[in-house]
């Protein structure tokens, strides 16, 4: 999967690999931002199993 999305980017391979970091950057953004707020509620981290 890695060598596929590497062969889409364009550009030689310094500009390939700033190309993945921003990638990389903005999946960590979206999951941050918008995905873990949004599941955050159906997790049970907030409860405390030890008395």
């Amino acid at each position: 999967m890695y060598g596929a999305i590497w062969r889409l980017l364009p550009g030689p391979a310094w500009l390939k690999a700033v190309e993945a970091l921003i990638l990389v950057a903005g999946v960590v953004a979206v999951l941050f931002l918008w995905f873990f707020p949004w599941v955050a509620p159906y997790l049970p981290f907030d409860q405390q199993t030890v008395e």
